[in-house]
């Protein structure tokens, strides 16, 4: 492209010479043209976010209003972009869940999940049964995690103060437990190509069945404190709808579209993970609106102790990592004292056997194993909607592409069907139903 046909293209951008060559400032697209337009009539351009409160810090929302009511919507995206996707073809398979981890950070777990199904069917391995299990219950005590933010956060923005130190009481009852369980209250890379990490620690059944226990005791209090609170009610019945066919029209999915009638899920539509042999819900409501997302999400909360609860019974002793030597590390990796590393026992153990033992494992951790060449879409339900990734290998230990199709990016899209027509109150609501995360919006 000729210098001439740049300048002629973005008149508006200025240069400047660099010893790299020239450099262009482009100007903030028409921000300038709008606020011309709404200068001579009732109209007005307002900025909510990225300071607002209730977009996190990390969401821009350009509103256009006459008086109170919102008139134009645009969502203004990139300001937690973070270059995952692209970090991911620079790395070895396994080293791509660290990064595909810290998408939506708060359902880890989903991401990873669905990245290593991926990575499993380009290999045309299946992860043990135990493994399988365990993920389910990981993901399920991740969902009631997530769904605690949604609610703490939610109530937060709309003056439900109660809201959001009940929602991260909770919360933190879901982190203590995948802390003990995989090492890490977050981004836990626990769930691994061919299986996991390392199995459960010896006391998992009576952490968990304590857990199961706390949360059926205090889920009851939600409904008493917002389910049947007038204000609560009146805040959230008729704002945001959003009706089945405009769900379909734009791609979303979740507790957004089940609010809309249509029970889409994956673990029920598309099972994964053994989901098939478990027996739970998918709620659904007709009312298409904030209010029916609130009781949806406190609905799956319960269901997701149901599906933990069957887990339990159903675990049995096993392998959690596939037996070829060639993907399974890092399954025996046996930590050391202080928490970082491999323990001495464990190194000891590695030097000891033969050095060809000791040069594969080396080539192991640094190489990676090498995928035959090929590409997949695999999906999971995440508690926003469908998680689904795209990867592509040419053969090597990298991958050529990752693409992740990220719920709340897509589900982001119907802010505008939401909140034009409304109130500016409003659509604060309508943003916390969506409950969009914008780690995975930018990632």
């Amino acid at each position: 492209m000729s210098t001439e046909f740049q300048e002629a293209e973005v008149p508006e951008a200025d240069s400047r010479d660099t010893t790299e060559g020239r450099v262009y400032t482009v100007s903030g697209g028409d921000w300038e043209d709008l606020i011309e337009d709404s200068r001579h009539d009732e109209r007005m351009v307002i900025n909510m976010g990225p300071q607002h409160p209730s977009t996190h810090g990390v969401l821009r929302l350009v509103l256009e209003m006459e008086g109170e009511t919102v008139t134009q919507l645009r969502s203004v995206i990139g300001y937690l972009h973070t270059g995952i996707e692209k970090n991911c073809e620079y790395r070895t398979w396994t080293q791509g869940v660290t990064f595909v981890t810290r998408m939506d950070y708060l359902a880890p777990l989903s991401t990873e999940m669905a990245y290593c199904l991926g990575v499993e069917k380009l290999l045309g391995i299946q992860a043990p049964r135990r493994a399988e299990l365990l993920r389910v219950m990981l993901l399920e005590i991740n969902r009631i995690g997530s769904h605690l933010v949604y609610i703490a956060t939610g109530g937060m923005e709309l003056g439900a103060t109660t809201a959001m130190t009940l929602g991260f009481r909770e919360r933190e009852e879901v982190l203590h437990l995948l802390e003990h369980l995989t090492g890490l209250r977050m981004n836990h890379a626990f769930i691994r190509p061919g299986g996991l990490a390392q199995d459960m620690p010896a006391d998992y059944h009576e952490v968990v069945s304590a857990f199961v226990k706390t949360m059926d005791e205090r889920l009851p209090l939600y409904d008493k404190l917002f389910t049947g609170q007038p204000i609560w009610r009146n805040r959230l019945k008729g704002v945001g709808y959003l009706p089945v066919d405009a769900c379909l029209a734009l791609g979303v999915t979740g507790p957004v579209l089940r609010s809309a009638g249509l029970p889409w899920d994956m673990r029920k539509t598309e099972p994964y993970s053994r989901y098939e042999e478990f027996e739970f819900d998918i709620p659904t409501s007709t009312e298409a609106d904030c209010w029916a997302r609130y009781l949806l999400r406190v609905e799956e909360m319960h269901q997701s102790l149901r599906i933990i609860k069957q887990c339990l019974k159903k675990l049995e002793p096993g392998p959690v990592m596939v037996e070829d030597k060639k993907v399974a590390w890092p399954a025996q990796l046996s930590i050391g004292s202080d928490g970082m590393g491999n323990s001495l026992e464990h190194v000891r153990k590695i030097m000891g056997q033969s050095m060809e033992s000791l040069i594969h494992h080396f080539k192991l951790v640094t190489e990676g194993f090498k995928v035959p060449p090929g590409q997949t879409y695999t999906s999971v339900e995440s508690p926003r909607g469908e998680l689904g990734v795209h990867l592509v290998s040419d053969g090597g230990t990298r991958p050529l592409r990752v693409h992740v199709r990220e719920p709340s990016f897509v589900n982001l899209q119907s802010m505008p069907a939401m909140a034009e027509g409304g109130l500016v109150a409003d659509v604060i609501a309508a943003i916390a139903s969506i409950d969009p995360v914008m780690g995975g919006v930018d990632r």
